[in-house]
């Protein structure tokens, strides 16, 4: 197992290219999304191939048909890549699927993250709740994350590349022992 965040991030993803069999990826290479605790792999399957005259909500239950045959279909193989991986990596491996613009995550973790909270941010998750928004505080606080994450889309792109310039530059730089 690699223990260099870098290089495993690296050698996790050039695995998962080599390992995933080539039906698989012949629409398109798959969206493979790391951190500490999984491995998300998210494949891109063909749009069904319908008549030009098929009204949306058939195209719509086309594509719910092709997700859920591709999901039933692949499952023993995609548990034994998962297997291998999480053997390999020590981190779970997520499933999805994209078909035109619907993508479907098949599994997924929901990690707990602990945090520290003054109460003026304890009182912003105690009204999504009381005003029904979330469930939970935990849901409250995911609701946040997502918002800031769709409202900071180009700057979080941008910041993770930064981060990605700076892992290639350590995997560059001179060796240590």
């Amino acid at each position: 197992m690699t223990t260099d965040t870098a290089t495993s991030t690296a050698a996790m993803t050039a695995w998962f290219l080599g390992r995933l069999p080539d039906t698989w990826t012949s629409t398109a290479p798959p969206t493979i999304t790391i951190d500490r605790e999984e491995i998300t792999v998210v494949l891109t399957i063909a749009v069904p191939d319908l008549p030009t005259d098929v009204g949306d909500a058939d195209r719509a239950e086309a594509i719910v048909g092709r997700i859920s045959g591709f999901r039933e279909d692949t499952r023993e193989q995609r548990m034994k890549v998962a297997r291998e991986a999480e053997h390999r990596f020590d981190r779970k491996v997520a499933w999805g699927v994209t078909v035109g613009s619907r993508t479907e995550m098949f599994t997924h973790l929901a990690v707990p993250v602990m945090t520290r909270l003054r109460q003026p941010e304890r009182m912003v998750l105690d009204t999504l709740v009381a005003a029904n928004v979330a469930r939970s505080r935990a849901d409250a606080l995911a609701w946040c994350v997502r918002l800031v994450g769709q409202h900071t889309d180009d700057w979080l792109s941008g910041l993770r590349s930064a981060m990605q310039e700076v892992d290639r530059l350590r995997e560059a730089g001179p060796v240590t022992s």
